[in-house]
């Protein structure tokens, strides 16, 4: 007789760290400052994700070969040291189901661990907790004890082996063949087969997706990233399907659609049925690619300019994750490194990222992390960018420089960043009323040097290469 799975509401246990408390990290101390609460979350209460969502991804420094371990490790690190300047979510990024992994993924020669209902599972050597049945509920507690949002990637259609086996699906008339579209493969991953979802045979696809919503429900996922949904081909249809199943359940999931770049022109429907979504193929620690696959930093001006101002509450372009600090044992791609991205390079990084408002996913391997890359994560006046700004937009654009400029939200005055593409050292100078800023001097704060300058009557200094400013001023 089917088990009927029941929803599981994990009570997340959360505290308060003050402003005057400190972390001690390697050696070094930085003082913690809590962030308030944001005019965007009085202004949308209703919203899952009111403001950009941060938190850690294993993708970038563990590929498919995450283990529990190396998951526990990085989420205690994500709590103690960087949960108070708002990183919220730790996910465990692709092919969790692997019993034989390889860091890249992808394999066609990959094994996997599923459930009697074609639902894949942890597999039980990786991931111990898992075992008898269990799931990811254990490592989801344990995520919530410390205060933090547990997330989960998975890919769209159903898998092969379930179609092979023609395996039932839970709570439903239906089986894995009726869901199946066997001509439809994702061009770079040989786990799944598409769905049907056009006609009556929707209605299978529609109730294998609504077993496994109500799958991670049950095990207490907080956020799901689905893969092969949003580009090459864009599927509309199964992105509806997987929002009405995670409505089903009852309990608040974000929706995160992947790979990029998510056509522009499908905004409305974005918006309407996820939460987040990207807008460029993976983006690794390079200043510039020639090739699809991976991205550097410097392509995505162009892409962010595109989407500039698009955000909303719980509707959020993507540009990707943040390569930082040390890229290992196994990374998604490339091997095991300290990020390849200059110390320049990695401000502009987090700063294109917060003028953007994206959300902010660091791909570090956490633990292993130095003085520098920390600093990067836990400047709160930076994050305050990311997090709570408007009018968001790039003043000006040249194949040497781009200036992006937004407002504050809590009040008046401006936030500046000025970006150096070059390859050598400029002396930058723009005038306050060529980025639509009142003519005449100005306070001007550094946030990245948390220093207060002289008064200006525009923004002017020397810029390294691919390095940038930031500034607010008033």
């Amino acid at each position: 007789m089917k088990q009927r799975i029941f929803l599981v509401v994990a009570i997340c246990a959360a505290f308060f760290v003050g402003a005057v408390s400190w972390i001690v990290l390697a050696g070094y101390r930085r003082p913690v400052v809590e962030l308030p609460a944001s005019p965007a979350v009085r202004a949308a209460p209703g919203a899952l994700v009111p403001t950009p969502p941060m938190g850690w991804n294993s993708w970038d420094s563990f590929g498919t070969t995450v283990s529990e371990a190396d998951f526990r490790e990085n989420a205690r690190f994500l709590a103690d040291h960087l949960k108070s300047f708002g990183w919220q979510y730790a996910v465990v990024d692709m092919e969790w189901f692997v019993t034989n992994p390889k860091p890249e993924g992808n394999s066609k020669t990959s094994e996997y661990s599923f459930d009697d209902y074609g639902r894949y599972v942890p597999a039980p050597k990786r991931f111990p907790s898992s075992a008898g049945g269990a799931g990811f509920k254990p490592l989801a507690d344990y995520t919530h004890s410390l205060g933090l949002k547990f997330g989960i990637h998975i890919l769209q259609g159903i898998p092969k082996r379930a179609v092979e086996k023609n395996l039932p699906i839970d709570a439903s008339k239906f089986h894995a063949t009726e869901a199946a579209d066997t001509s439809d493969t994702c061009k770079w991953n040989y786990d799944n087969y598409g769905m049907k979802t056009a006609g009556d045979a929707a209605a299978a696809a529609q109730a294998y997706y609504d077993s496994i919503a109500l799958l991670y429900a049950s095990w207490g996922v907080d956020f799901i990233k689905v893969d092969c949904i949003s580009s090459r081909p864009y599927k509309g249809d199964d992105i509806r399907m997987l929002s009405a199943a995670l409505r089903k359940t009852g309990r608040p999931m974000v929706l995160s659609l992947s790979p990029g770049a998510a056509p522009i022109e499908k905004i409305d429907e974005m918006r309407k049925y996820a939460n987040l979504w990207r807008i460029s193929d993976d983006v690794w620690d390079l200043w510039h690619s020639t090739v699809e696959y991976p991205q550097g930093l410097s392509d995505q001006f162009p892409r962010v300019a595109k989407w500039a101002g698009m955000w909303r509450a719980d509707g959020w372009p993507d540009a990707d994750m943040l390569p930082l600090g040390y890229l290992g044992p196994a990374p998604g791609w490339g091997k095991a490194r300290v990020s390849q991205l200059t110390q320049d390079e990695s401000r502009t990084l987090v700063t294109l990222w917060s003028m953007f408002r994206s959300p902010l996913m660091v791909g570090a391997n956490l633990p292993k992390s130095d003085e520098s890359t920390i600093s990067l994560l836990t400047n709160a006046e930076v994050i305050a960018v990311d997090q709570r700004s408007k009018e968001n937009r790039v003043a000006k654009s040249t194949d040497a420089a781009v200036v992006w400029t937004a407002r504050p939200e809590e009040d008046d005055g401006w936030y500046v960043a000025v970006f150096n593409l070059e390859d050598a050292p400029q002396t930058l100078h723009f005038g306050w009323t060529e980025l639509g800023i009142a003519a005449g001097r100005h306070a001007v704060r550094d946030l990245w040097a948390g220093t207060d300058l002289p008064e200006a009557d525009a923004i002017s200094g020397m810029v390294m290469p691919h390095g940038c400013l930031l500034y607010r001023v008033k």
